[in-house]
């Protein structure tokens, strides 16, 4: 049997109008979760650590990338470190703080993470459960 996708979904991508530095920013602000740039293709490039989940790329239709409001997407850290090192990174970056690391125990007690916005306004999280307690 082939090795199973463990995702639940196939993958998300969201828009950037300057896609040069999108990529600057996602490559060393994934690089923290050990996630890497996976494949590319012009105006594309998608991330993950086996798979391609997730993309970031000019809009195929031509028109300006824009922000969803209430949406986020959300990165799986395997230690609080990890948080911590994805917000520095990010800030170092270009992005913008949205909520420093820590516990938000409204979100569950073994919770902690960050959120910041990338370049272009999106919003972005990296998380950590510690079910360890």
């Amino acid at each position: 049997m082939a090795d199973e996708n463990p995702s639940m979904i196939s993958h998300v991508s969201i828009g950037t109008n300057d896609f040069d530095r999108a990529l600057a920013f996602y490559d060393k602000v994934l690089a923290t979760l050990d996630c890497k740039r996976l494949m590319e293709h012009p105006g594309a490039a998608a991330y993950g650590k086996v798979y391609p989940e997730f993309w970031v790329q000019t809009p195929i239709d031509g028109y300006p990338a824009s922000v969803g409001n209430g949406t986020h997407l959300g990165f799986i850290a395997t230690t609080k470190q990890a948080v911590h090192a994805f917000y520095e990174a990010a800030l170092a970056a270009g992005g913008t703080d949205n909520g420093p690391p820590g516990p938000r125990p409204h979100y569950g007690e073994p919770y902690y993470g960050c959120f910041v916005r990338d370049p272009d306004g999106h919003k972005v999280e990296a998380a950590y459960w510690d079910s360890a307690g």
